[in-house]
């Protein structure tokens, strides 16, 4: 597991207890089964199909809490809560008590102290979620922790292409090449997709400059390359990623002009896509950046099909499949069976 950020997140002085329990929370993809996630992935993928889902999570509170910005991941989380029948409360927002510098756990027990049966955490921090669920008895939910991971969006990227490719029987993606472009290093979108994807069986190729594709990653299980139009033609996705300049300031991208013109998958490169890839963005684009527009929204019949809001949509249906099964057991399971 990747090293835990200690600062500013709990106690002063204080010790990290023991791991919390895998199968009250889903803090990470790292570790977790294929099994497991096939599981959760065909349960999403019931919850895609039309038709009465009931109510299961009736009577339960879901609390959102996200100190860094969010509209797909924290509307999704809502709406998934909502569509299971719970009570879904949003305190996300600069105006909590972490300002005033009460500690990130202290701050989660007096939010599972007025009743709620999960948190949704997004941190700048690595490890955030960890030691919130090492403070609280109810369900923590990672939506996103500084670079480490965001495990509900490597499933439901995995949702996506598996939709998009006829892969959603098995989830066996054995035999698929995706390519990840651009800021991966500072990407927990990234990190999260490579363990899914390859746990799943497709070969994960990184692709960017030295600075935001350092060899390093290849120890993910993914290899490293830096020539995109010579990977190009070999992907049966391509999963494009918003350059994160709130992260590291631009450091080792000369310009924008060069980045673009070195890994931008533009109307041209995209026309030497194999006729049969998607194209894939895990939100917010950039366009024009790393993205050009009629490659973002499949515009055109010479261009490679956009699943970009299939996987907004996957998002909701993924979210509902961890909800159930962390609050109330999945089918096939007991209540509190959780996730490994």
């Amino acid at each position: 597991m990747s090293t835990i950020v200690r600062e500013g997140l709990g106690r002063p002085g204080g010790t990290l207890r023991a791991m919390p329990d895998a199968t009250r929370h889903l803090l990470q993809l790292e570790g977790m089964s294929p099994a497991t996630m096939r599981a959760l992935l065909v349960r999403a993928q019931a919850f895609m199909q039309p038709g009465e889902k009931g109510k299961p999570l009736a009577g339960k509170t879901v609390a959102t809490v996200f100190f860094e910005d969010s509209t797909r991941t924290r509307t999704s989380f809502v709406l998934a809560a909502k569509r299971l029948g719970a009570e879904a409360v949003d305190l996300s927002g600069s105006g909590t008590s972490l300002s005033k510098g009460e500690t990130l756990d202290d701050t989660a027990r007096t939010i599972e102290a007025m009743g709620v049966d999960a948190i949704v955490v997004r941190v700048k921090q690595a490890g955030g979620p960890h030691l919130i669920a090492r403070a609280v008895k109810c369900s923590v939910l990672n939506a996103g922790d500084g670079k480490h991971e965001h495990p509900t969006q490597g499933l439901l990227d995995v949702l996506a292409m598996a939709r998009a490719k006829g892969r959603a029987e098995t989830f066996d993606l054995t035999g698929l090449t995706v390519a990840i472009v651009g800021d991966v290093n500072a990407s927990r979108v990234a990190r999260s997709d490579v363990i899914a994807m390859t746990a799943l069986g497709a070969e994960v190729v990184l692709v960017g400059p030295p600075a935001q594709a350092p060899r390093s990653l290849g120890a993910l299980g993914a290899k490293v390359e830096r020539d995109l139009d010579a990977v190009l033609g070999r992907a049966d996705a391509v999963q494009m990623l918003r350059v994160q300049f709130e992260r590291h300031g631009g450091k080792g991208i000369a310009s924008r002009r060069e980045y673009r013109a070195g890994y931008a998958l533009t109307t041209a490169r995209a026309k030497r896509m194999r006729p049969d890839a998607v194209v894939m963005h895990p939100g917010p684009m950039n366009r024009g950046m790393e993205i050009d527009d009629a490659v973002a929204d499949g515009d055109g019949i010479e261009l490679p099909r956009s699943i970009v809001l299939d996987q907004v949509s996957c998002g909701v249906a993924v979210r509902m499949a961890v909800l159930e099964r962390l609050l109330v057991g999945g089918p096939g399971d007991g209540p509190g069976d959780g996730l490994e």
